[in-house]
């Protein structure tokens, strides 16, 4: 994909994506001879990170690319000749997208963003090991709101592997006081929680009446390298949430501004499918909010517009009698469902469609779980529209209210 021709037109790169028996793979760039296209040359995947976009210099001896890498996106470079990616400069906040060169100078452009610092043009400068931002269309608006850099948190998980996760403090944040817990749950699952700004599941919007949100980056995740997101695979859905569990207890240990007493979770997508997980396997917490989630991995795979890596993380089809089909999915211990839930949908959504909602709400109303069901008849898979999103806000916080207050 993004194929891009040298400078001089005697080589073609590109990014490319194994195909293997896992259902995720790396992307890397390749060089190819041209025109004979003679076998590629993989340069970045000895960095063991997903690139994102890449440019090469006008002389055509340095690929710059960025890639994911432990929470953030980062600048790296390599010869053209040789596969030897390194780090440009330490990126200690914010996030890097949208890489650029200049035709005819070895001139970097890119757009630079953190949590707290919504997205501007920045010229990269791997010399002077810094970037410098060119524009400032949201610094005024920025300055004004009452927030702060992301935490970090690594942790051990019960399998003895390192967890890093991303914590948001509410407004007016006071160490000395307790705050409850809200976890939020990225999707994918083949993504991670970032340090970058964005409206939708936005941790400081959500933090803002006074809530710590915590964003764990579990097993599955991206940009902690290929294993890691891979070992997913046989586990969709346990594995995951232990991790998520198991960071939440470590923060609670580390941070006496955390009121263990009072924790909520939620997430989207395959988040929502986490969190009807959490439904399912634990009564930690006292709330949950469910957008776009599956409860049945069987009925979700006969109707939704992506089952091919579902089914290649189980190993088999449905019926084929698999244990997994049963035993990760949250359907098979409807009877145990208990906590109170907001459920959400597009009912244009075809990646997770209305049919497993429906389901979801079925049981809930079966089993006399306190719930609430908004179905959006405009949306997709996301909530895009500004005032869909406004109201989708307003209710996560009022449901988050009723059960994290005093």
């Amino acid at each position: 994909s993004r194929p891009r021709f040298a400078a001089d037109g005697r080589r073609l790169f590109a990014r490319i994506e194994r195909r293997t028996p896992k259902a995720y793979n790396i992307d890397s760039v390749a060089a190819l001879g041209w025109p004979s296209a003679a076998a590629p040359q993989v340069l970045t995947a000895p960095l063991d990170r997903p690139v994102d976009d890449y440019a090469i210099s006008p002389d055509g001896r340095t690929l710059w690319f960025l890639a994911e890498d432990q929470g953030r996106v980062k600048l790296f470079s390599t010869p053209t000749d040789r596969a030897a990616p390194r780090l440009a400069y330490a990126l200690d906040s914010g996030s890097y997208s949208g890489l650029s060169m200049a035709a005819r100078a070895p001139v970097l452009a890119a757009i630079w963003e953190s949590a707290v610092h919504p997205p501007e043009v920045a010229r990269l400068e791997p010399r002077a090991r810094r970037h410098v931002q060119l524009t400032s269309f949201n610094d005024a608006r920025a300055a004004a709101i009452d927030w702060r850099p992301l935490l970090e948190l690594r942790s051990k998980n019960r399998r003895g592997e390192e967890i890093h996760s991303f914590l948001a403090l509410p407004p007016g944040f006071d160490a000395g006081r307790k705050y409850p817990l809200f976890v939020l749950m990225h999707g994918g699952p083949h993504s991670m929680w970032t340090d970058s700004f964005g409206i939708r599941w936005n941790p400081h919007l959500l933090a803002a009446p006074g809530y710590v949100v915590l964003m764990t980056n579990y097993k599955g995740s991206t940009g902690y390298g290929e294993a890691f997101a891979q070992s997913i695979q046989g586990d969709p859905l346990r594995g995951p949430a232990d991790d998520i569990n198991d960071a939440a207890d470590e923060a609670i240990r580390r941070f006496g501004f955390i009121d263990a007493d009072r924790q909520c979770a939620g997430g989207a997508s395959y988040g929502g499918h986490l969190a009807n997980w959490m439904q399912a396997s634990t009564t930690r917490y006292r709330c949950l909010v469910s957008h776009a989630g599956l409860v049945d991995l069987r009925s979700q795979w006969g109707t939704s517009d992506v089952i091919y890596h579902r089914e290649v993380n189980i190993g088999s089809p449905p019926w084929s009698g698999a244990p997994l089909w049963k035993d990760q999915s949250p359907f098979t211990y409807a009877e145990r469902f208990r906590t109170p839930v907001l459920v959400t949908v597009g009912e244009r959504d075809f990646r997770v469609p209305l049919n497993n909602t429906l389901e979801y709400w079925s049981i809930l109303q079966r089993q006399k779980v306190p719930s609430r069901l908004l179905v959006f008849p405009d949306e997709n898979h996301w909530i895009l529209a500004g005032e869909d999103s406004r109201y989708f806000y307003g209710e996560v916080q009022a449901w988050l209210a009723k059960y994290l207050k005093d």
